[in-house]
């Protein structure tokens, strides 16, 4: 039996230590984790002149729904802006969102669409701008309220990437992909 307390004690140790690794694997990343990361997204920089956008929304399962494009055009005063999206997707459909955005003194942004439910937030670090809110989605004739919790980064000049995880109630609905491209 003195022999299998080192052993059992050991044991217990690696999984109180391999408890401890899953739950802080759950916290996930943290916009500040990339702090030191180049190049530096800039929305003002980024977002500003013409772009263009190629993107899919893939349900829970992984299944493509639905593939879209939307072309943009963006421009700033100081810490203000305004983005201007027209999506076109796949099936024929088409849709226009307008964003006023707002950089605050802390260097958070702040933004606001006719179809977004309050404001949404967001906070850069190095390439990565994480953005946060909420999307009031015409379904059929109801209107649902979808979270979503965008991950953008900037690959270089010319190149964005974003994912974007849908969620109601909690439960994970699908994710949107993006690449933008700005010339």
């Amino acid at each position: 039996m003195k022999a299998l307390r080192p052993t059992l004690l050991a044991g217990l140790t690696a999984l109180a230590a391999l408890g401890s690794t899953v739950l802080s694997g759950c916290a996930g990343s943290q916009v500040q984790d990339y702090t030191a990361e180049r190049p530096l997204l800039d929305l003002r920089q980024y977002f500003n002149g013409d772009l263009v956008a190629h993107g899919m929304f893939t349900d829970r399962f992984g299944t493509i729904r639905r593939r879209f494009t939307v072309q943009m055009k963006a421009h700033w005063q100081g810490d203000s802006g305004v983005l201007e999206e027209d999506f076109l997707y796949s099936d024929g459909e088409k849709e226009r969102r307008v964003w006023t955005l707002q950089r605050k003194a802390d260097g958070g942004y702040v933004g606001r669409a006719a179809d977004v439910v309050g404001e949404a937030e967001g906070r850069a670090a190095g390439p990565v701008l994480r953005w946060q809110y909420t999307l009031s989605l015409p379904v059929g004739g109801s209107h649902y309220q979808v979270a979503f919790d965008d991950w953008m980064v900037l690959m270089d000049e010319h190149t964005l990437l974003n994912r974007a995880t849908m969620s109601k109630w909690g439960v994970r609905l699908g994710e949107v992909t993006l690449a933008f491209h700005k010339p």
